[in-house]
């Protein structure tokens, strides 16, 4: 994938800021707004593509900068990944949803901004050998679903950046 901005529909971008020495992913939780479908989720920072974004990138970085303070051009790039179809409530929506991965050289201090309630630092290797795994429970019209999540701290990353974990861990195998 790169980073141009796909044909059609609503497009956004997330950055997942990688550390080494431990192996861990910078999450967010998404500060709890009336209206936002994930609103409350844990997250990688990231939104939707603005007419002012060069490209899906573009997006992805501006974003970071402004949830977290996090200048993200002194990462290491290492690419992007498919786009994952966004889907909220159990209803697939128009818009579709670019990740873009980077290796930091050090854990950064961060400054989130009002969209953010929580950071937290997720540990890759944990997640990826599934000491982590995890269900998150979901209820939607009376029906009771069980989604594959990961416990990260007292929180679960579930849904999309579920999907977005899953699709980094089989670019490594």
């Amino acid at each position: 994938m790169n980073a141009a901005t796909p044909e059609g529909g609503r497009a956004a971008a997330v950055a997942a800021a990688i550390v080494k020495d431990p192996l861990r992913v910078l999450l967010i939780r998404r500060a709890d707004v009336p209206g936002d479908p994930w609103s409350g989720q844990m997250a990688f920072p990231g939104g939707r593509h603005e007419p002012t974004d060069a490209d899906l990138l573009s997006t992805a970085t501006r974003e970071t900068r402004e949830e977290l303070g996090l200048d993200l051009s002194g990462a290491e790039y290492l690419g992007a990944m498919e786009d994952v179809q966004a889907v909220a409530r159990g209803r697939r929506l128009d818009l579709r949803i670019r990740p873009f991965f980077f290796v930091l050289p050090g854990v950064p201090e961060l400054q989130p901004n009002r969209e953010v309630s929580e950071v937290h630092w997720g540990d890759l290797e944990g997640m990826r050998a599934g000491r982590f795994d995890t269900t998150q429970p979901w209820r939607d019209e009376g029906r009771e679903f069980r989604f594959p999540a990961y416990q990260v701290g007292q929180r679960r990353v579930w849904g999309l950046t579920y999907r977005m974990l899953q699709q980094l861990f089989q670019a490594l195998d």
